[in-house]
């Protein structure tokens, strides 16, 4: 098992896209059709071109990727089948590395991301509600100089 973590080229948008599936039926069962539809419809138009995205290869297939916004993970998402074994940290450490200091927001309902966002020590700075969804969100805020004693 090789994994290689590195910078998304445009001919990786369909596996990119099948990660984002796998992982967002998984984490975001709550969301709407239709808000999922436009997601779908914005990732390669919209997100991706305002976005430094890394992705995760392993032996030669993307099993997940990382979107940043300035200091913002805009998105993470590992393959469902793939999710527990590293690659999720792996995606943030690179983030850590490139931004140091990070903020993300998480929906409230999304357990499985705000799991992830707590074992890697990001913490609660506020709450709001999303306005095409109206579900609450989380902003959460990464330090890393807490980590590094």
């Amino acid at each position: 098992m090789q994994r290689i973590l590195r910078k998304y080229e445009s001919s990786d948008l369909g596996d990119l896209m099948v990660t984002w599936e796998s992982a967002s039926k998984l984490a975001h069962p709550f969301l709407p059709e239709a808000f999922q539809d436009q997601i779908r419809h914005d990732i390669p138009s919209v997100y991706l071109p305002n976005a430094e995205t890394w992705v995760m290869e392993q032996d030669g297939q993307v099993i997940g990727f990382i979107a940043l916004i300035g200091n913002e993970v805009g998105a993470i998402f590992v393959k469902a089948e793939f999710q527990g074994t590293g690659a999720g940290r792996a995606l943030m450490g690179k983030a850590v590395e490139l931004r140091g200091d990070l903020e993300v927001e998480v929906f409230k309902a999304n357990g499985i991301g705000r799991k992830f966002y707590q074992r890697y020590g990001f913490e609660l700075l506020s709450e709001s509600v999303h306005e095409p969804t109206g579900l609450d969100v989380l902003k959460l805020k990464f330090i890393r100089s807490k980590t590094e004693s």
